[in-house]
């Protein structure tokens, strides 16, 4: 093997490899959960967090109203600006915890 070969592959080895937008990862994520919704109801907010899950601020909001279980087991992201903003603006100014929009962000 040549100098130079070992050379180029050092320098493809420190190389990061390149990262996915995060336009791109939020639209993924939305495509899969209405994937899996579209196949049966999803597991209730409650369920998720007592599971460990994180719930963004709406999502505890869903969560805790009188509204009934049907509803609950519903998307709540669907209808949230921050997944509007993930899926169209790279490092969207969204902040609230628990968010999987947010944890796409490159920031």
């Amino acid at each position: 093997m040549k100098s130079s070969d070992v050379l180029q592959r050092a320098a493809a080895a420190e190389r990061p490899a390149p990262r996915a937008s995060s336009t791109l990862k939020s639209r993924l994520f939305s495509a899969l959960c209405d994937e899996q919704a579209s196949s049966g109801p999803l597991m209730s907010l409650a369920h998720c967090k007592s599971a460990g899950g994180k719930l963004c601020v709406f999502e505890e909001l869903v969560a805790i109203s009188p509204i009934g279980e049907g509803l609950k087991s519903r998307n709540p992201c669907n209808v949230c600006h921050a997944r509007l903003l993930g899926e169209h603006v790279e490092n969207a100014p969204i902040y609230w915890p628990g968010c999987p929009y947010v944890q796409f962000q490159n920031r």
